[in-house]
């Protein structure tokens, strides 16, 4: 099928403006390649330590060249429940090594900091900070040159993105994203946000409100809403760097764990030491990025990878752009409805034909681009499959349903929710934005409403707790970018938000600061770059100034006079109790180095 003619155009103008990056990248990983396995220019030393803690048959293995090692990338800590299950998948991966001949180490350990219990707190300041650090920390681990491949074990939020960066700063080895599944399905996600803003209107007590979450959040797994961190799940897939059908597999099955010991041989398969070399750095090329994004758009997906995706394929020497970003949401349609997008949950999803089912359709019409390269070895038509057991335990593939098990959940091209992507870029006097509207009711998708301005959540909720917001606001909720404090999510604005709502007031939110992939059924002008502390426009909005959100055209604008507004002074913010507690004193250099947010909010350099 030919590719549609605006992601085809998408496409061509990435490559173009990537052509010298892109090929110094490539020059850069082909050389290390040519090196062959890179234990042979090991010392006898340097190897001696290498092996010291293996068993004699892997020693006798690692002494050569021929063996394939593999190295291992976890995240593991069973504190965080989407990577609880990772404790036992080194032992898993391991004996698979040895089933076909090879060695597999665990390389190194990742941090994976949980959002959902620093959601709030002052920790979660350092979460967006926390990708970069599990890039250098899964670099640390790879940088001793023992291994042929590696397999990532990784979910949640900024840690699939960090180990993404990894992988191709590693780009001459093969790699393979190792998922470990969603929970199963507790309490209804609305069910869940009805008590929450229950809750945050003083109608039930703590104790209710517990209860409730700890019915939602019950198990070993990855939340099961469409948050970020399965965004992450469905990007490794439909980029290739995931085996066919093994997202959103529930942890602690007989085909969670065979899908697991599968990656970990097919990484070897592909080694250089193998007969199908396939280095993470040929598989994310622009055609897997676009792929990327098409699958954001498609899916309603996180507004974080608005700046993951644009960190992870710049490490890849691709440049992409909020442009770009905001051009394909004009073309792609919406065919997934789960929360905050809709009632259902991604087990749901998964039920009724998952990304099978959603690859196969975005193909059909030309929405990807087939023709990319895989860690399964085919092009992305053999992602079309859902993976299931035979009799023998064996896993074998069959074709994605011909039909939807639920349109409500997943529809056909013929049937889309809506002819546009789920995230929507916003520009005007203010700088830039993203907003995620597949959640956003059609009749509120343009705001204008008198801004009310905030420092701080903190400072939005007291207000609101006093009573002090009555009638149409949009909240302004500054020095939460990532030079100011690390780029927070503020997500305990969203109830408040959307008791305000609820009274048939005009709501918005217009913040420096993140949102996330749980982006509610309020407009939020999220990610407004240039930030406050860096003297954006944001730091000159005043009290009663109206603002106006249109997510139609794609509009972010302060409707006061321009000339007065360019006179007036910038505010600025005593950001100094944000330095120092839980670590924070830590990251000074990191918020000094950050790039901006449609950079990709990192330190890394351009």
């Amino acid at each position: 099928m030919t590719i549609q003619d605006r992601i085809g155009d998408v496409t061509e103008r990435i490559v173009k403006r990537s052509q010298d990056s892109r090929s110094r990248y490539l020059d850069r990983i082909g050389k290390a390649a040519e090196q062959g396995p890179q234990r042979s220019r090991l010392s006898c030393g340097n190897l001696a330590h290498g092996f010291a803690a293996c068993g004699v048959s892997d020693k006798q293995a690692l002494s050569g060249d021929v063996v394939p090692n593999l190295g291992i990338i976890t995240s593991y800590n069973d504190m965080l429940s989407a990577h609880q299950p990772y404790e036992t998948y080194p032992a898993m991966i391991r004996e698979a090594a040895h089933e076909v001949g090879a060695v597999a180490q665990v390389a190194g350990g990742v941090p994976a900091m949980c959002d959902g219990v620093t959601q709030g707190q002052d920790g979660m300041e350092l979460s967006l900070f926390s990708r970069d650090v599990i890039a250098m920390a899964a670099a640390v681990g790879l940088s001793h040159q023992m291994f042929d491949a590696a397999v990532f074990l990784g979910i949640c939020d900024k840690i699939v993105p960090g180990l993404a960066i990894a992988a191709l700063s590693f780009g001459h080895l093969p790699a393979v994203f190792v998922p470990a599944g969603p929970m199963k399905t507790g309490i209804s996600n609305d069910d869940k946000a009805k008590v929450r803003q229950l809750y945050a209107e003083g109608k039930v007590g703590r104790d209710a409100l517990l209860e409730s979450e700890s019915k939602a959040y019950h198990s070993p797994g990855t939340c099961t809403f469409y948050g970020t961190a399965n965004s992450n799940q469905m990007l490794m897939e439909i980029m290739g760097l995931h085996m066919p059908g093994s997202s959103f597999i529930n942890p602690g099955t007989p085909l969670r764990d065979a899908l697991t010991r599968e990656a970990a041989k097919r990484a070897l398969a592909i080694s250089a030491l193998g007969n199908e070399y396939t280095p993470a750095g040929e598989i994310i090329d622009e055609k897997a990025i676009v792929n990327g994004v098409v699958g954001l758009h498609a899916t309603g997906g996180s507004t974080n990878h608005t700046m993951h995706l644009v960190a992870i394929a710049a490490t890849a020497g691709i440049k992409l752009t909020w442009d770009d970003i905001s051009e394909l949401s004009d073309v792609v349609p919406l065919l997934a409805r789960v929360y905050p997008n809709g009632k259902a949950d991604v087990n749901h999803f998964q039920a009724a034909g998952g990304l099978a089912f959603l690859i196969r359709e975005l193909l059909s019409d030309g929405y990807l681009h087939q023709d990319v390269k895989t860690v399964y070895g085919t092009d992305l038509s053999g992602y079309t499959v859902e993976a299931k057991l035979d009799e023998n335990g064996d896993i074998l593939r069959e074709d994605a349903p011909e039909n939807s098990g639920d349109e409500t959940v997943l529809a056909p091209l013929s049937k889309a929710f809506q002819p546009t992507g789920g995230l929507k870029m916003l520009s005007g006097n203010l700088g830039k934005a993203v907003i995620k509207v597949s959640a956003v009711a059609p009749e509120r998708h343009v705001i204008e409403a008198p801004a009310r301005v905030f420092h701080s959540q903190d400072a939005f909720l007291d207000a609101f707790n006093k009573k002090e917001l009555k009638g149409d606001v949009a909240a302004v909720v500054r020095f939460q970018g990532p030079k100011a404090i690390g780029m927070p999510e503020l997500h305990k604005l969203t109830p408040c938000l959307g008791i305000l709502q609820d009274k048939g007031y005009k709501v918005a939110l217009i913040t420096d600061g993140r949102m996330s992939g749980a982006s509610g059924k309020v407009p939020a002008a999220i990610h407004v770059t240039p930030e406050a502390e860096n003297g954006g426009p944001i730091a000159k909005i005043r009290d009663g100034d109206m603002i106006r959100i249109d997510a139609v055209t794609g509009e972010l604008t302060v409707l006061v006079d321009e000339q007065e507004f360019a006179a007036r002074p910038v505010a600025v913010a005593d950001l100094s109790e944000h330095q120092f507690g839980v670590g924070r004193d830590l990251f000074t250099a990191f918020r000094a180095n950050v790039g901006t947010a449609d950079s990709g909010a990192h330190v890394f350099g351009a």
